[in-house]
């Protein structure tokens, strides 16, 4: 073959790859479309292997990133592909920068046997060996089933497109973006690819490049959204200190009563966390817990608005109370309502650890609930307080009001140096 064909049949091979669904989907994820394809001539085995792997720059940092290709034999796993992506993942360890993998596959090549296996498993174990170390997103954008989807799982953050399908059933029931949404699987779903890259590339941008590093400071976004009032909830006065457009809520449709978002606080990334239920199950718990890990891996500093009585579930509130307790990264608690006993302690005391404790003038505070309260300081009868009462419901109910108004307040806990 003269030079001419060579250089021929190198232009053809490269017209051929950047015309895929993969290389598209890569050149809206990077800034300009601008990238360098890593090991662009790999082959599987009836052509090129089914992935594009890339780096490239998001706001000016630098990402490794692969797109399953559907334009070859539709995305499936295959020993080239897991290859391609292993050496994606271990130069996104040597250099400290983001992952960024976006799925689209029918499955993988079962004619490979227990050669694909090896192959699902490394990939497995390289993006395992990562967690922690650099930001990884995993992005479906079409079909992810079986060990794809266990693979992306493991992600620090998971964005869904609404015509995705995920789930671990290779026959893909209980697979779409709703459902996952509503498991607490799935931590952004959106209306289309655009919508997902675009989250995407916001979402590194807003996150250190690896657990060594710092987020960038986001200059010229430095603005409290709106003014906070003693009327908004916990999960509103979260929202509102945040600068303007920063705020990225997460597993929105996942246990309501805890509110878990990124944001920036003055141009600084941070965790925002707001307990705004009267009873917080093992499901909130356990959503709130393993945010709070994955903010102390990068160490971006955790703001937790309080609005809660009591804990409903032993073993979740064990694991939340664990997670605010080992994190070394700065925590801030803001108590807006009501904070009794093992809440305060957990997310908010010297349990957690916290740097700061800030409270609401009108906030209670108290090793028991209100009545519980009021029953040990004056007894079971209330003092005799309800003797003759006409309505004792509607007076016990009084009486507690005014006991929690004197007794249970920010100021009694700041006067022994709880707030």
């Amino acid at each position: 073959m003269s030079l001419a064909e060579k250089t021929e049949a190198l232009s053809s091979a490269k017209t051929a790859l950047q015309g895929t669904k993969a290389c598209e989907r890569l050149s809206k994820l990077f800034d300009d479309g601008v990238f360098t394809e890593l090991d662009a001539f790999v082959k599987s085995k009836d052509g090129y292997a089914e992935v594009m792997t890339a780096h490239g720059s998001i706001d000016g940092l630098g990402v490794y990133a692969f797109a399953q290709s559907t334009d070859a034999a539709g995305g499936a796993m295959s020993e080239a592909q897991a290859a391609k992506i292993k050496k994606v993942y271990d130069l996104a360890l040597k250099t400290g920068e983001p992952v960024v993998a976006v799925y689209d596959s029918i499955g993988g090549r079962l004619d490979e046997g227990t050669r694909l296996l090896a192959a699902y498993g490394d990939v497995l174990k390289y993006a395992n060996n990562l967690s922690g170390v650099v930001p990884q997103i995993a992005v479906v954008l079409g079909n992810c089933f079986g060990t794809q989807a266990l693979i992306a799982a493991g992600a620090d953050v998971i964005v869904l497109s609404e015509k995705a399908a995920f789930s671990l059933d290779t026959a893909g029931t209980n697979a779409s973006a709703k459902e996952n949404a509503e498991k607490g699987i799935a931590h952004l779903v959106v209306k289309d690819d655009d919508e997902a890259l675009a989250q995407t590339r916001k979402l590194v941008s807003m996150l250190p490049a690896n657990n060594l590093s710092t987020a960038c400071i986001a200059y010229d976004s430095i603005s409290a959204q709106q003014d906070v009032n003693d009327a908004m909830t916990a999960s509103q006065a979260a929202f509102a200190v945040v600068d303007e457009d920063s705020l990225m809520e997460l597993q929105a449709a996942y246990a309501p009563e805890v509110k878990t978002a990124l944001a920036t606080v003055n141009g600084t990334t941070v965790g925002i966390i707001a307990l705004d239920g009267k009873v917080l199950n093992g499901h909130a718990c356990g959503k709130a817990a393993r945010f709070i890990r994955f903010c102390d891996a990068f160490s971006m500093p955790v703001l937790t608005f309080v609005n809660a009585e009591k804990f409903g579930c032993l073993r979740g509130a064990a694991k939340l109370t664990s997670a605010y307790a080992e994190a070394t990264t700065a925590k801030i608690t803001v108590i807006t309502g009501d904070a009794y006993g093992a809440v305060y302690i957990a997310a908010a005391g010297t349990g957690a650890a916290a740097d700061m404790t800030y409270a609401w003038v009108g906030a209670s505070i108290s090793a028991l609930a209100p009545e519980a309260a009021a029953v040990m300081t004056w007894g079971d009868d209330f003092g005799g307080k309800l003797k003759g009462s006409q309505n004792p419901q509607q007076d016990k109910a009084a009486l507690i009001a005014d006991f929690k108004a004197a007794e249970l307040t920010a100021m009694k806990a700041a006067e022994n140096g709880y707030v």
